[in-house]
């Protein structure tokens, strides 16, 4: 049976798949479809709570909050995604060269990525952001610094597994060079969870960019963020609370289908765990 077939057979990840794909249509289409701009303000409706016309109420400048969700949400999850795949690309880079050649090599990456875990991530991610300013370019780097070693672990530890086996042995006797036989042959062969990690990262790196957007080291105004979205509906959430709970539903959902899938791809790479999908 194919890993497709399998993972097709999982519930838990097709269910988690299928949230995925309706909130990635949602926002990649959804904006060109609501009526209302993020920024279009309709003072005759401030406050307005959902209705017809507004599903997900109005916020303190009367603006739309179902259209600023689906754009807050586009933003959000583009850099998230962005993040997570650079951290995914570096990390695993730095560490499968760490446990390919070891030595002084391992000892120097393995420092500087112990360094990054001393920090606690939402700390260190404040940090760089202070320093560097609030660009998205900035809040990318910021969230693929904090999970660079986690992957540089992962793959490290994976390639450790590997680097004596009979096939990567037979790559060295046929003269092959080391970046030739760490990249056709070690990356495919740890790449499973590797990519388990990138959905569990992707969660939480949601979960930081809302956090630092809440807190106004994220995405600035007027540019639309789930974070900032939240950061405002508190402040009048007794009078009209939609705007905090559906920009904190949208995140909920969200996490929810990574989450899910996540699990799932992890019964379909766990050889343990397949009998459960």
């Amino acid at each position: 049976m194919t890993s497709f077939r399998r993972f097709m057979q999982n519930r838990t990840g097709m269910v988690g798949l299928l949230i995925v794909l309706i909130v990635a249509l949602a926002v990649l289409i959804g904006p060109a479809l609501i009526p209302y701009g993020p920024e279009d303000m309709d003072f005759m409706a401030i406050l307005a709570p959902p209705s017809l016309a507004h599903p997900f109420g109005t916020d303190s400048f009367g603006r739309d909050v179902l259209s600023r969700v689906l754009l807050g949400g586009r933003v959000s999850l583009t850099i998230s995604f962005a993040a997570i795949l650079v951290a995914a690309v570096l990390g695993s880079w730095i560490g499968i060269l760490s446990g390919y050649h070891l030595g002084w090599t391992d000892g120097v990456l393995m420092r500087i990525m112990d360094l990054l875990f001393a920090f606690p991530s939402f700390i260190l991610a404040m940090l760089l952001m202070v320093l560097f300013g609030f660009s998205s370019v900035n809040i990318i780097a910021a969230i693929a610094l904090v999970y660079l070693p986690i992957f540089a672990r992962i793959a490290r530890n994976t390639t450790l597994l590997i680097r004596e086996e009979p096939f990567i042995q037979a790559s060295r006797l046929m003269g092959r060079r080391p970046s030739a036989i760490m990249l056709t042959e070690i990356l495919p062969n740890i790449s499973a969870p590797i990519l388990v990690q990138a959905s569990v990262g992707l969660a939480f790196a949601i979960i930081l960019e809302a956090g630092l957007s809440f807190i106004g080291l994220g995405v600035q105004p007027p540019t639309p963020s789930l974070g900032g979205i939240m950061s405002d509906g508190r402040e009048y959430f007794s009078r009209a609370p939609w705007v905090l709970t559906m920009s904190g539903m949208a995140i909920s959902v969200a996490l929810l289908g990574i989450n899910l899938l996540g699990d799932g791809l992890r019964d379909l790479t766990d050889p343990k765990l397949r009998e459960r999908a």
